[in-house]
């Protein structure tokens, strides 16, 4: 059985990084034998240029990319969206089987996709990430805001791992979740509405060839994105504590009028002013509650989230295709043995 495979590339420089990239996926990643009889074939390449301001010497070192192969493809964008709105565009103009998104820094290794394909055949996911098993190589506070970054994307989406720019999708439900994504939506929670729960690939990270071109300002506006757009739980958070306010405060109320009428309070006035002010701040929160819930119903309306998401014919399904192959091949599934070291990506290799 052969499957075919799409990979994306969001690509904000073209420059001997990107090249190197793109080498070394229509060397290594031109056909996997993922087991015995399960071929996985590279049927393009998509690289998606965010960067309308690209020199000169650029542009045409990205157009002599797709001189190299005719699977290499350009996707020109009119302006600079941002990484996930280009990787968004390059997966719904894809027709592969399967697609893989990676970085232009050589970080991922395309070399362990066939463990990212079990891996998802394993658990029976239309989206795998990976995780990476070493370190990251940026400073220690970025690291640590990305770890609570991802904690707090769990926590408000009901994600059960980490996301990961590093992705393995089902082709066809990928390309029918990211053709419901609106705008300012963040992509890892887009594809949480359509593929359910994901699975992890633990692997290790390469070196970075270039510099992130992301910026605290771009990194914060990237969080923000991802809260936001990660549904109504903040919204239920708020309805519920103003609920708990509200009778929080009758009772604080009856305590006090209580108190008063035992004589515990003999200041005149203080125990009515105290009751009228707890009762009004109850019902203002509770009106909070109510326009919170109203809120939540328009968000849920118009954020983008699809009702359903339909998927290929039992027949035709390509992860249940590919689970069937495995099983007639060995009934227990196992990774092949990949001998790859985290160490730097391949050198670049110089245009022309």
């Amino acid at each position: 059985m052969r499957q075919t495979l799409s990979i994306v590339i969001p690509v904000f420089r073209a420059g001997a990084a990107l090249d190197a990239v793109v080498r070394e996926l229509l060397d290594v990643a031109a056909s996997f034998e993922v087991a015995d009889g399960v071929h996985l074939d590279l049927d393009e390449v998509v690289l998606v240029c965010d960067n309308p301001r690209l020199a000169p010497d650029e542009r045409r070192h990205l157009a002599g990319l797709e001189r190299l192969d005719r699977r290499v493809r350009t996707l020109w964008l009119a302006q600079n969206f941002g990484q996930h709105p280009a990787t968004i565009a390059g997966i719904v103009s894809t027709n592969g089987d399967w697609v893989v998104t990676i970085d232009e820094d050589g970080q991922h290794d395309p070399r362990h996709i066939p463990a990212m394909l079990l891996a998802t055949a394993a658990a029976g996911a239309t989206l795998t990430y990976a995780k990476p098993t070493n370190p990251p190589p940026h400073g220690r506070l970025r690291n640590a805001a990305s770890r609570a970054a991802k904690r707090l994307f769990r926590r408000l989406s009901g994600a059960n791992v980490d996301f990961h720019s590093f992705r393995l999708l089902e082709g066809s439900v990928a390309r029918s979740a990211c053709a419901y994504v609106g705008e300012n939506v963040y992509l890892d929670v887009a594809l949480r509405w359509s593929c359910g729960d994901a699975a992890i690939c633990p692997l290790p990270m390469r070196e970075e060839h270039a510099e992130s071109s992301y910026r605290f300002r771009a990194l914060l506006g990237h969080f923000w994105r991802m809260v936001v757009s990660t549904g109504t739980r903040p919204l239920r958070a708020i309805a519920f504590g103003g609920v708990v306010v509200a009778l929080v405060g009758l009772v604080i109320a009856a305590i006090v009028l209580q108190r008063r009428i035992s004589g515990a309070f003999p200041t005149p006035g203080w125990t009515s002013v105290m009751v009228a002010l707890l009762i009004l701040m109850g019902g203002l929160f509770t009106s909070l509650a109510v326009v919170a819930e109203y809120v939540g119903f328009a968000v849920r309306n118009t954020i983008g989230k699809p009702l359903y998401v339909t998927a290929e014919h039992a027949d035709a399904r390509v992860l249940w295709r590919l689970q069937a192959a495995l099983e007639d091949a060995a009934r227990v599934p196992a990774p092949p043995a990949v001998a790859v070291s985290p160490g730097p990506p391949p050198s670049p290799v110089p245009p022309g």
